[in-house]
């Protein structure tokens, strides 16, 4: 695993190295650190070391972190970019560059061992994953990322996918659930969602990959917080 810090705070940058060096260790984990002091040298060196993490302070002169963010994504970096900030309204700005966290100046120990643990397991999920389906014809096997979600007719199951392509096999729909990473979610006994599609949850339904489903009264609580937080995300 590869982590950047890019802060003009010499200090601040070894202090948080250590915390991250003492949770990632911990978690029995390989990584690499660099660290950069500021936006422009981060930039310089993105294309040899491009980290898999990013610790990115938003108050730096010259060329802040929001801007450095922008200059990433514009070169399409796919990184995780965590935000380190002194002040609770920066954070807001983040959904523009899609920024997966925060952290607050001072550094809490609990705080940063909650969102290292978090961006760990987001990199985990984005690695490819394959359900593996079978049928009287053979086996298929389908990409989970591409699934919008799967519907299920007692134990005769249909996975949808992305490109209106669906799949139909034999299996219970909680079996099925209970092999697909956390971005997946329930919405009815039904109904299992790829929350990276959805776009808008409602009362009573929700809008999967443009397409709108039923929400049992059960999982309309659960579901308003796995929006929230992929929202957040």
């Amino acid at each position: 695993m590869k982590i950047a810090i890019c802060d003009d705070d010499k200090k601040l940058r070894k202090d948080l190295r250590h915390l991250i060096e003492v949770q990632l260790d911990l978690m029995a984990l390989a990584y690499e650190i660099e660290e950069y002091e500021s936006g422009n040298s981060l930039l310089e060196h993105i294309d040899k070391k491009e980290p898999d993490i990013l610790f990115l302070d938003i108050e730096m002169p010259g060329m802040g972190g929001m801007d450095t963010a922008k200059a990433l994504r514009n070169l399409e970096k796919k990184m995780l970019i965590i935000f380190i900030t002194a002040y609770p309204d920066y954070v807001f700005q983040g959904y523009e560059v899609h920024a997966f966290h925060y952290i607050l100046k001072p550094y809490e120990k609990n705080k940063l061992k909650e969102v290292l643990e978090s961006a760990v397991k987001e990199l985990a999920s984005q690695e490819e994953q394959f359900y593996i389906v079978q049928q009287k014809s053979g086996t298929i096997r389908l990409s989970v990322r591409e699934i919008s979600y799967f519907k299920s007719d007692r134990r005769n199951v249909c996975a949808v996918q992305k490109n209106g392509e669906q799949v139909s096999f034999y299996e219970k729909l909680d079996e099925v659930e209970s092999k697909l990473p956390d971005f997946f979610q329930r919405i009815h006994n039904r109904y299992l969602v790829n929350m990276n599609c959805i776009s808008k949850v409602e009362s009573s339904s929700c809008v999967c990959s443009g397409e709108e489903l039923p929400v049992s009264r059960a999982y309309k609580q659960p579901l308003a917080v796995a929006f929230a937080k992929t929202m957040l995300n």
